[in-house]
C-alpha cells in the first residue's frame, strides 16, 4: 500500500503506512512492547505514594495510538504477561503481578485498545482531538489503577485518589500536551510526501 493510500484511506493509523505483512504486525506489537518497558524505567519516586511517575503510561497510549487498537492491546498484552513472567520491565525494574500499582497496567492493556480505535477514527489527526484521546486513555488507566491500588494496598478510596491520581495530574496533562504535538505532526508530515 503507498503511502498516498494510506493516508487517504478511513481507518487508517501511523503503523498502516508502513508494508502490510505478519513479520511487520509481529515487530510491531514486540517493538510496542519493548517501548513500553523501556519507557517504564524513566521512573521518578512521588512521596506517600506507592506509584512512581514514570513514562510508561505516555508509552502505553502512544502505542495503542499510532498501533490502532488490536496491536496496540496485542502489544501491552505481551507487556504485561512478559513482566509477570519476570521479565524486569515495569516501573523501577521490577516484574510481577504482587506490585500494588498492577492495575495500571491492567488498565494500560484497555487504554491502548481505546485509543486505537479512536485514532482509526481520525482522533490524532489534529491538537483538540488528540489531547481528547490521550485524557480518555490516562482516565480508563486510572479508573482500573486506583481501585485495585485502594485493594492492594488496603487504603480507602479518598487514600487511593491522594496516592495513585492526584500527583499525577500536571504529568499527564504534560504527556497529553506532547501527543498533541507529535501525533498530527506526523500525520502532517505524511501527508506532505
Amino acid at each position: 500500500m503507498s503511502t498516498a493510500t494510506a493516508t487517504a484511506r478511513p481507518g487508517a493509523v501511523l503503523a498502516d503506512l508502513l508494508p502490510a505483512s505478519r513479520v511487520r504486525d509481529v515487530a510491531l506489537v514486540v517493538g510496542g512492547a519493548v517501548l513500553t518497558g523501556l519507557a517504564a524505567q524513566l521512573s521518578v519516586p512521588v512521596p506517600g505514594s506507592p506509584v512512581p511517575v514514570t513514562g510508561q503510561t505516555f508509552a502505553a497510549l502512544l502505542v495503542g495510538t499510532t498501533l490502532g487498537a488490536r496491536r496496540g492491546f496485542l502489544s501491552l498484552a505481551l507487556y504485561a504477561v512478559a513482566g509477570v513472567a519476570g521479565v524486569p520491565w515495569f516501573a523501577q525494574g521490577t516484574s510481577g503481578a504482587g506490585m500494588v500499582s498492577f492495575g495500571y497496567v491492567l488498565g494500560m492493556l484497555l487504554a491502548s485498545a481505546l485509543v486505537g480505535a479512536l485514532a482509526r477514527r481520525g482522533a490524532d489527526r489534529s491538537a483538540l482531538r488528540t489531547a481528547g484521546t490521550m485524557i480518555l486513555g490516562e482516565a480508563v488507566v486510572y479508573a482500573v489503577g486506583v481501585p485495585y491500588l485502594a485493594l492492594a494496598a488496603h487504603l480507602s478510596a479518598s487514600q487511593a485518589v491522594a496516592a495513585g491520581l492526584t500527583p499525577f495530574l500536571i504529568g499527564d496533562a504534560l504527556k497529553a500536551a506532547l501527543a498533541m504535538g507529535l501525533l498530527p505532526t506526523a500525520w502532517k508530515l505524511v501527508d506532505k510526501r
